[in-house]
């Protein structure tokens, strides 16, 4: 029994004829949108030269405000106060350009730091004045709860309105109003002392530049980073270096301002990070296979840091997680013993744990997907306690995120609902697309922005690329669709209809329009399993199965004379045709014909069959070794996926064909599948009076094993299984069998899980519109843009 037994039938998109001319304004337009693709990419690829970032005003306020070492009365870096000068925005605030309407607290932080630096000096009071005008005109913002507060805001913003006050500027705040903030702010204080976790005495030192008064230089001092900083904040280490004048933290502020002339963003460095993220994109969205080069140089830099224990990867867990999972996922040997320092415990004991950062649970949870080796526990018990949190809908974990609300409820919803087990790359591509911001902003204590994190040319190239592969998706399922007729396949009664899963599956995971051999291979034989499948389940008699197995024995034979029944005509007609199909497209990529191969491949399959066939006629009850030995082929996957690996770029030699490594490969991935399957017809098949690997288990049980209990051990087998097969696909060293080849079992596994993903598996209405999302429903651009400007 095939996969497809469980899988709910769709009908096939009706075939249409194509047209052969292309007409020259065609051609044009081809050609004007090639060169359109070609630069888009091009500026995509200069993003991995440079990582820019955002000038941060609230940042270089502080900055501007350290004075001179030989004068008091005048600043040590000038050119940050000429900054603040030159770039008060017309409505009289200071902060990110554009910004969204739910930063306005973030533009009242920024805007009263920028009015200390100013009033400081003595300089600037027109500006002075209309800054105050900008925060008497928001200041109700700060007690809305749909705003959205910067890291510290509630203690920072008392904090530096008291400061303001010791400096003589009159506030347009009522007392009532600076009251009931100081309480707040000094109430936070108050629960945070007595706790006096390590979390949160990160975080007071985060907030530096507004709690030097109450803060211990030591307790400040030990969060120095190598490069001088303290958290790589600007403001924060300008507030520690004005406060104990430490030389290294000079340097890192010398640095900084080197770098970016006359201003200082809020944070840097960022270039790990941003590089990571900016390949996750890439990858979310379908396109890392144009910057094959710039993602390997970036993540083989990234593997040496990480060998060296850089501290800008293991000193956030966020960056770690992201650096663990690309490098993991991209064949690198890395260990998750770095995890430990991120236990529930210690990472609630720092201060993203303190945030409760819902980015860095998301990160850490994506990071515990990728569990290969048998002794890591300490992802098992990551993934656990991340999924809680994130499931929690009141999830004290999501107080802080470092985006807006809306987007990273969209990310903790995909997550959830698909794990990367069962999410299918052209469905993540199209939801990542889809749910991308292409002017995002991130949040610390101040907003920034980075063309590296989010930006309009990628989300460009990604709706430009997804609806270049669908056209072709297209075309090849009517053709498809042609080959069913011709073929006479839908003359079978007894058969299912299956095209439009079958080309859905491939199309949802070999994508790229240089697969089209391998996509068209997996999809006919998709259809010939699932035809072949019923042909011995429901539409044959014994001597229509062993008329059919000798005829693919035999080969070259008169198909008019040697078939007994017309089924098996049109049966072994199809099959050999594609067979040869297969083992002529084989010639221009391998050099060599592997029509034997795949013959060999459909025997395996067939006998498989014949053999289930015999043990339901003759009431024959098996071992579950010996079910599961046959079970592993007549799931049917062996037609489907090992041709295509043929067919995908790499060179595959018969020795490596019949590698073990590759049989080991298709055995453990069969085997998920057919356990999943097992459980799910599991009910139906007991019905219909066949037997599948829950009813043998209750059989060989001696009455004590229940259907329950034998679906909780598959389960563990599967999960089992699955990490293996992870592991096989991953590891590179002493692996003979090419990545491209062996992603195609992981692909394999990632629609399997994707249909048994519920227990009644997808019903005809989703798995309708999940095909047209993925074949025939284009993505607009211009709606994502207007849609990601109303958000």
């Amino acid at each position: 029994m095939s996969l497809s037994r469980f899988i709910t039938p769709l009908s096939c998109i009706s075939s249409t004829s194509d047209s052969s001319m292309i007409t020259s304004t065609e051609k044009k337009n081809k050609n004007t949108t090639t060169l359109c693709f070609e630069d888009t990419k091009e500026r995509v690829k200069n993003m991995f030269n440079k990582v820019e970032l955002s000038i941060s005003s609230y940042d270089t306020a502080f900055v501007a405000m350290i004075p001179s070492s030989t004068s008091s009365h005048a600043p040590l870096f000038p050119q940050c106060l000429n900054w603040l000068l030159d770039n008060q925005l017309l409505d009289g605030s200071w902060g990110l350009p554009g910004r969204h309407p739910l930063l306005t607290n973030d533009a009242l932080l920024s805007t009263l730091a920028c009015i200390l630096a100013l009033k400081q000096w003595g300089i600037g009071e027109d500006k002075m004045n209309k800054g105050l005008e900008f925060i008497e005109s928001n200041f109700t913002s700060i007690n809305d709860d749909k705003q959205h507060h910067p890291i510290g805001f509630h203690i920072l913003f008392p904090s530096l309105i008291e400061y303001a006050q010791t400096l003589g500027i009159s506030l347009p705040i009522r007392s009532t109003s600076l009251e009931a903030m100081i309480q707040r702010r000094d109430n936070e204080l108050q629960r945070g002392f007595q706790s006096n976790s390590e979390g949160w005495r990160e975080y007071l030192a985060y907030l530096s530049e507004g709690m030097l008064k109450s803060l211990d230089s030591n307790t400040i001092m030990k969060y120095q980073r190598k490069n001088g900083s303290l958290f790589n904040s600007p403001a924060t280490t300008a507030a520690v270096f004005q406060h104990l004048k430490n030389a290294d933290c000079l340097s890192y502020l010398q640095s900084v301002l080197e770098k970016f002339g006359n201003a200082v963003p809020t944070v840097y460095p960022l270039d790990i990070y941003a590089r990571l993220y900016m390949i996750d994109s890439l990858e979310r969205m379908g396109i890392n296979h144009h910057f094959k080069e710039e993602i390997r140089s970036v993540l083989d830099e990234t593997y040496r840091y990480w060998l060296q224990g850089e501290e800008n990867i293991f000193l956030d867990p966020t960056t770690c997680a992201m650096a663990f999972r690309l490098l993991r996922l991209n064949g690198y040997d890395v260990s998750s013993d770095p995890f430990y320092q991120y236990s529930e415990d210690k990472f609630s004991n720092s201060l993203k744990g303190y945030l409760k950062d819902v980015s860095a649970v998301l990160e850490l949870y994506r990071a515990s997907q990728f569990i290969i080796h048998p002794d890591e526990s300490i992802l098992v018990k990551q993934r656990s306690w991340t999924r809680r949190l994130l499931k929690q809908d009141s999830s004290p974990y999501q107080l802080y995120a470092d985006k807006l609300r809306i987007y990273v409820d969209n990310e903790v919803n995909d997550i959830l609902n698909f794990p990367h087990h069962a999410n299918l790359e052209r469905l993540l591509n199209r939801r990542s697309v889809e749910h991308y911001n292409a002017d995002e902003t991130r949040i610390l204590k101040t907003s920034y922005r980075s063309c590296n994190l989010a930006n309009q040319e990628i989300l460009k190239l990604a709706v430009e690329d997804f609806n270049l592969c669908q056209s072709i998706h297209n075309k090849e399922l009517k053709q498809l669709a042609r080959w069913i007729v011709t073929s006479r396949l839908d003359k079978l009664e007894f058969a299912r209809q299956k095209l439009a899963y079958c080309y859905f599956s491939s199309a949802a995971t070999l994508f790229s329009p240089e697969l089209s051999d391998a996509r068209i291979s997996w999809a006919k034989n998709g259809v010939l399993t699932t035809v072949v499948d019923d042909f011995f389940d429901v539409g044959s008699s014994e001597e229509e199965q062993v008329n059919l197995i000798q005829l693919v024995e035999k080969w070259d034979v008169d198909v008019d004379t040697v078939c007994c029944s017309e089924a098996v005509k049109i049966i072994f007609s199809a099959v050999r045709s594609t067979i040869c199909e297969i083992g002529e497209k084989s010639v221009e990529r391998q050099g060599r014909n592997v029509k034997d191969n795949v013959i060999k491949i459909w025997l395996n399959l067939m006998k498989s069959m014949y053999t289930e066939a015999e043990w339901l006629r003759t009431k024959t009850i098996p071992t579950i070794d010996d079910y599961m030995q046959n079970a592993y082929v007549s799931f049917a996957l062996g037609p489907i996926v090992l041709p295509a690996l043929y067919l995908v770029e790499p060179k595959l030699s018969d020795d490596v064909a019949e590698n073990q490594e590759l049989d080991c490969l298709f055995k453990t991935m069969s085997t998920c599948g057919r356990l999943l399957n097992d459980i799910h017809s599991f009910k139906r098949e007991s019905e219909e009076g066949k037997l599948n690997a829950v009813s043998l288990h209750m059989v060989h049980g001696n009455g004590v094993v229940t259907a329950e209990d034998a679906v909780n051990k598959m389960k563990g087998v599967i999960e089992d299984k699955r990490r293996e097969l992870l592991r096989l696909v991953l590891q590179e060293k002493g692996s003979l069998v090419p990545r491209d080849c062996k992603d195609l079992f992981w692909k394999m596994m990632k629609v399997l899980n994707l249909f048994y993903i519920k227990d009644d598996g997808f019903t005809s209405n989703e798995m309708h519109s999940t095909v047209n999302a993925v074949i025939k429903e284009p993505i607009i651009l211009n709606d994502l843009l207007v849609d990601s400007k109303q958000h």
